[in-house]
């Protein structure tokens, strides 16, 4: 930590601005710079405050939170983590062993008291904004919910191309892959969740939006039209002018179907990868230190390449196209409390 006493302050606590209306609603809360490294969302952030504080529009009902820096230390350091990865292993903790466990203190009580979660990222490798949704309705062990079609319904509104579920399945099928067999114990597989499965432990719903590409001047842009869809979709403000309330043609939906780690500092990849460039079933993607050639299992779509990944990290992570329907499955209002 930093002996300036001013920057130990600014670590030391999180900026969070909440704005209710007269009337009721739905409780959305905004989150952005989970990673210290990803600026967009802050951007996002920033704009929507101004609007408000300017009186631009304001909140028709409900209510909205909006952290514009929610991991301080890793933005004071302009990188991904303060001590570890905030959007892992998501949950409070008794006794804090790290920053972002006293962060997680800090913001999980804030989550719980929301029903929609709107969390902004963007991506080190080139490609376009995406959103990330949670599982189908479902009441398995890993990740049950109920509340998928509400869910699929604001990533639609998001007005992004592309759509992808199936974190936590390929999160888990990654552990068993890496420990050959033995079993993966419940505490490895808390590592995977983040901020939108808590909310989905919690009874909400969530949705992660990756802007794009770190340093994409788009990146700001696409996150505040994001919040502002958002509020519309849940009739909590209105739209503003010239702003579509949904993308012309649907969003083209993807399942994340296996990673592929990292496993030598001398694995490369045959060319540079961007997010959701396409494969065909045996095209080469990358070689191995002793020159075996790494093949894509199937036709797909590459997602988060990264070259820099650490030996025994994710290398990148493989998707296909998914049959699964977003919006009209819905059972319910998108703004149900």
């Amino acid at each position: 930590m930093s002996s300036d006493p001013l920057a130990a302050t600014v670590a030391d606590s999180l900026r969070i601005h909440t704005f209710a209306a007269l009337d009721p609603g739905p409780r959305l809360l905004v989150l952005g710079g989970v990673h210290g490294d990803e600026t967009c969302g802050t951007a996002g952030i920033e704009r929507v405050l101004a609007e408000l504080d300017g009186g631009t529009f304001g909140l028709r009902r409900g209510q909205l939170t909006l952290v514009p820096v929610a991991n301080p230390l890793a933005r004071r350091r302009l990188q991904r983590e303060g001590e570890r990865n905030l959007n892992r292993l998501f949950k409070p903790s008794a006794e804090p062993a790290d920053y972002e466990d006293r962060v997680t203190n800090v913001l999980c009580p804030l989550i719980e008291r929301h029903d929609v979660l709107l969390d902004l990222h963007s991506f080190q490798s080139e490609g376009e904004a995406f959103a990330m949704i949670g599982p189908r309705d479902n009441t398995g062990a890993l990740e049950p919910f109920a509340r998928a079609g509400e869910e699929g319904l604001l990533a639609l509104h998001l007005g992004t191309p592309i759509v992808v579920e199936g974190w936590l399945d390929i999160y888990a099928a990654g552990l068993a892959q890496r420990s050959a067999g033995a079993e993966v114990g419940e505490g490895a597989l808390d590592f995977g969740r983040g901020t939108n499965e808590y909310i989905r432990n919690c009874g909400g719903y969530g949705v992660t939006l990756e802007c794009g590409q770190h340093q994409d001047p788009q990146a700001p842009e696409v996150a505040w039209r994001a919040i502002r869809r958002a509020l519309a979709l849940l009739g909590m403000a209105a739209l503003p002018q010239g702003l579509v309330a949904e993308p012309p043609r649907p969003p083209q939906l993807l399942r994340l179907a296996s990673v592929t780690d990292r496993l030598h500092e001398d694995d490369s990849f045959v060319r540079d990868w961007a997010t959701f460039d396409a494969v065909q079933r045996g095209e080469p993607i990358g070689m191995r230190h002793d020159g075996t050639l790494v093949s894509a299992p199937d036709d797909g779509f590459i997602v988060f390449p990264n070259a820099l990944a650490l030996p025994g990290a994710e290398w990148f992570y493989f998707a296909h196209p998914s049959e699964r329907v977003l919006g009209p499955a819905a059972t319910g209002s998108a703004g149900a409390a």
